[in-house]
């Protein structure tokens, strides 16, 4: 878990994602510019932080392979919350996790989140986030 794998650029679209500075980012957009007289075609990435939420861009040969972080979706439990941190429990491990909200918890459901409630969380490159409620 946590781990990447390499993609050629070529393959990359606006939804996917890929390791841009070390962080895992979901693309927003993918621009493509024809080959020059003495070049190959380049691709113009857009991307947005998973964690941190910056917009970051890359430009690279499209026959390059860059880092894509593959994400494991899992459910939890909501445990129990403090002003700062959620504790999660997986579903399938019972796994204790102490997620920080500030960086941790999707904006949309910062304020729907209570003890004994089902998430989806997301765990790649060693970290994790709570995506979403899983269905009451």
């Amino acid at each position: 878990m946590g781990d990447k794998t390499k993609v050629q650029v070529s393959r990359l679209k606006p939804g996917r994602y890929i390791i841009l500075d070390g962080e895992p980012c979901r693309i927003v957009n993918v621009t493509v510019s024809s080959p020059g007289k003495h070049g190959s075609a380049k691709a113009r990435i857009e991307a947005v932080g998973v964690f941190d939420k910056k917009v970051r861009s890359i430009v690279k040969p499209t026959h390059d392979q860059v880092d894509v972080p593959i994400i494991d979706k899992r459910t939890a439990q909501v445990i129990a919350m403090t002003p700062d941190t959620v504790q999660i429990m997986d579903m399938e491990t019972y796994q204790l996790y102490d997620v920080p909200i500030e960086t941790g918890v999707d904006e949309s459901i910062k304020d729907q989140l209570r003890e004994g409630i089902n998430v989806e969380y997301w765990e790649t490159l060693g970290r994790i986030k709570i995506m979403k409620l899983k269905g009451e």
